[in-house]
């Protein structure tokens, strides 16, 4: 008798606990599921991010892997995170994958996050910047078997994750780390004798963390505006924010460390080349997020709002036949291509689209506002953004579809790479009109207020 109880005195403890950790922050608990998957090609394909490779991937420096990081509020409103160590995804291929989503788990457009690291190590998808490599039909072939798993792999990873729901509480805050340097006002070569860096940058590392109701670290996901291209050898591998989420989860046994890109398509991580770089990287954005996690981090209510839309952004108007026969001559042979491809579709009457459908996002997670762009955004749009918002504000790029780069104003007059030959590379019909910043940010706050996301005062 006395023995029964004490058990029934135990349980009756233990439901108080249970119930206390789900009141103090409303009715209910946030929710919280993680997953991962292992994406790594079991086979030789090309590797996405360097023209200059010659050829296919041989083997590996580590595993590349997808993760989801589900959460639900206190009213049962979900949104989902995946983070995956690939360059990107393109737009045909995300959709597929969210249309999927909302067919077998009702997750609308805006409650879903598909963001690439940007890492020059993983594989090509199928029909993804083929003019820029060398890549023959069988590989074109195993690119596109390879997707086709790749997108069951990502419907099934959410479905893990949801299945791994429990009540957690959830905390977000902003670091700082400071290797990233923009390469475009930064000379790598002559980097080790400059005094000072040039050139606008963002050091922040967003951090948000997932504590379940046993006090154990779920999840982690961090991110930073940085270029994942440290690496250029033909091996599979995350870069440095492979190596980061690494040495996290050794930190850290049994919690899933997801990392996300931020508007880092200006900036690199300089020195490079070297496996041991690469691991140094990782290692100080890894201490950075855990610098956070240690001091006190603010505590996020169980509310959720999502939003969604895409913007059409114009394209400048079309080259002239004449201007396309002077760039078919241009030194560089992609430049070549591209302009045979538009002169064909010019003599053929073909018309061209005029603007692109470009997906903007935003996400409030209690107190914590997130705001997601595709494509490869440049450093100056996290900055503007935060001018506006705050400088608690997480902003990521390269996410849900990755068209080209995003230049501000001042890069798109300047032209170059990102301002420039970036649009020809990824096969778009021209250069981005004028005003393409101010077309962003607008749209920006305009699905900002949707979400309950307000300005905050300078």
């Amino acid at each position: 008798m006395i023995r029964l109880s004490l058990i029934t005195l135990f349980l009756f403890l233990s439901s108080l606990s249970s119930f206390s950790y789900a009141q103090d922050k409303g009715t209910r608990a946030w929710r919280a599921g993680t997953a991962r998957v292992n994406i790594t090609p079991q086979q030789p394909m090309w590797l996405a991010g360097f023209g200059s490779r010659t050829k296919p991937s041989e083997g590996k420096i580590h595993d590349l892997w997808a993760k989801a990081l589900i959460m639900e509020d206190a009213k049962g409103r979900r949104a989902v995170l995946i983070t995956m160590d690939l360059n990107g995804i393109p737009r045909n291929i995300s959709i597929r994958i969210r249309e999927r989503l909302e067919t077998k788990y009702s997750l609308s457009r805006s409650q879903i996050i598909l963001n690439a690291s940007h890492t020059h190590s993983g594989p090509v998808l199928d029909n993804y910047l083929y003019d820029v490599y060398p890549i023959t039909d069988e590989l074109k072939e195993r690119s596109r078997v390879y997707t086709i798993k790749f997108e069951e792999q990502i419907v099934n990873l959410v479905g893990s994750a949801i299945r791994d729901l429990e009540p957690v509480k959830v905390y977000s805050e902003n670091g700082v780390t400071r290797f990233q340097v923009n390469r475009r006002n930064n000379s790598e070569v002559a980097l080790s004798r400059q005094t000072e860096l040039e050139g606008p940058n963002d050091y922040a590392v967003p951090v948000i963390k997932v504590v379940n109701r046993k006090n154990k670290l779920k999840a982690i996901a961090f991110g930073y505006s940085c270029h994942p291209s440290v690496l250029s050898l033909d091996k599979w591998s995350g870069d440095y924010p492979g190596f980061a989420q690494i040495e996290l989860e050794k930190l850290h046994p049994g919690a899933t460390a997801l990392f996300f890109q931020s508007t880092g398509a200006d900036q690199n991580a300089i020195p490079r080349n070297t496996i041991a770089w690469a691991k140094q990287y990782g290692t100080e954005l890894a201490a950075a997020v855990g610098r956070v996690m240690e001091d006190d981090m603010k505590e996020l209510s169980p509310e959720l709002a999502t939003a969604y839309r895409e913007i059409d952004l114009p394209f400048a108007a079309p080259y002239t036949i004449e201007e396309l026969e002077k760039m078919k001559k241009d030194p560089s042979k992609y430049q070549q291509a591209w302009a045979a491809r538009m002169l064909e579709k010019a003599r053929k009457g073909e018309s061209l689209p005029k603007s692109y459908p470009y997906p903007i996002q935003v996400w409030k997670l209690g107190e914590q506002p997130i705001m997601a762009m595709g494509g490869e955004v440049v450093v100056q749009y996290g900055i503007d953004l935060k001018k506006i918002f705050g400088q608690q504000l997480f902003v990521m790029g390269y996410c849900n579809d990755i068209m080209t780069y995003i230049p501000s104003e001042r890069i798109l007059k300047e032209g170059k790479y990102e301002g420039f030959l970036a649009n020809i590379l990824f096969g778009l019909p021209g250069q981005w009109a004028a005003g393409v910043q101010s077309t962003i940010v607008n749209g920006m706050v305009k699905l900002a207020e949707e979400a309950g996301v307000e300005e905050q005062a300078p």
